[in-house]
């Protein structure tokens, strides 16, 4: 499964979580073109009964529904989704979104990477286009950025944006290794993927792509509520992934660079605070030796977590981990 080219008989399902999308649901389901063989849409609870709604209306012989009993959100849903594709023997598993903002046409384009053996898991990214931009709310532009590089610093995949785009694509060998009971169910589902895939080594690729905003309706991700709770579950991530990348799996240079450089900024910071203020407070003027032994472990301590950012960024995975399905 590491070739050039994908494989004629790859088996590609698609998953679509549900929640209030039955203005759209039968759309999507309608766009997706023959390259996908089995298509799972998840009814997670929907008051609009969406799964009853596929049922009675559609009559693709490909897709399954499947109901949660209670809300349980769009990662679980997704995850539901991926267990039964995986039960049916897919070898590549796409999850889209049942709102229309994702065009079900880009299928072969988020999956392509992933066929082709370049890369484990594939998202797509609306910032490659000028035009995707343009049609994106402003709050949600400016939220998406400030998360992307919090993404970034957290999972350690330095080279993907967009991180909370939903139209990802997964081989089926590196979905089995994935603590699926653990990633999060809601939200953060998307954020929380590359957490975990980091952890296994996994390589993701960006796809570039377009989002479609118009009559699509509101987004259900509150862009208030994810700057508070987004950031403290990435903090989360972001401290296992070091202490188990750089310190329980590895202990190399950029491991005494970051343990050496907070310390260093942390310390010479109260020093310098500690000095600065109480002789200010007096009109008394700070010697210049002061002034250096705190300035000096805060030079070196930026020094060194510079030095170790640049080690983490070209620590991206890059070989391939996934594995044929049989």
């Amino acid at each position: 499964m590491n070739s050039s080219a994908a494989r004629a008989d790859d088996r590609i399902a698609a998953v679509i979580p549900c929640f209030r999308e039955r203005e759209s649901i039968l759309d999507v389901i309608g766009g997706i073109g023959g390259e996908v063989q089995r298509i799972y849409v998840v009814d997670d609870a929907c008051p609009d009964a969406t799964g009853a709604l596929v049922e009675e209306r559609s009559d693709d012989k490909r897709v399954t529904v499947i109901r949660h009993s209670e809300n349980r959100g769009v990662g679980a849903a997704t995850i539901s989704g991926m267990r039964a594709a995986l039960a049916d023997g897919a070898d590549v598993i796409v999850k889209l979104d049942g709102d229309g903002q994702m065009d079900p046409a880009l299928i072969s384009e988020i999956a392509g990477p992933v066929l082709r053996g370049e890369a484990d898991y594939a998202k797509g990214n609306r910032f490659h286009d000028p035009t995707s931009l343009g049609e994106m709310p402003l709050v949600r532009l400016l939220g998406n950025i400030v998360l992307s590089f919090v993404s970034k610093a957290s999972s350690g995949y330095w080279n993907v944006f967009d991180p909370t785009n939903g139209f990802v694509a997964v081989h089926a060998s590196v979905a089995r290794r994935l603590p699926l009971d653990e990633i999060s169910g809601r939200y953060f589902f998307e954020s929380d993927m590359l957490h975990r895939l980091y952890l296994l080594r996994a390589v993701v690729a960006d796809v570039p792509m377009t989002a479609r905003y118009a009559g699509t309706g509101e987004s259900k991700l509150s862009i208030g509520g994810s700057m508070v709770e987004f950031p403290l579950k990435h903090f989360r991530n972001g401290l296992r992934r070091l202490l188990l990348t750089y310190v329980l799996r590895d202990f190399n240079i950029a491991s005494i660079e970051l343990l050496l450089s907070l310390p260093l900024i942390l310390s010479g910071t109260i020093f310098g605070l500690a000095t600065w203020i109480p002789n200010a407070a007096a009109g008394v003027e700070t010697p210049s030796g002061t002034v250096m032994l705190a300035a000096l472990p805060i030079i070196i301590g930026v020094q060194m977590l510079l030095a170790f950012l640049q080690f983490d960024m070209s620590n991206v995975p890059a070989k391939p981990v996934q594995r044929p399905v049989s």
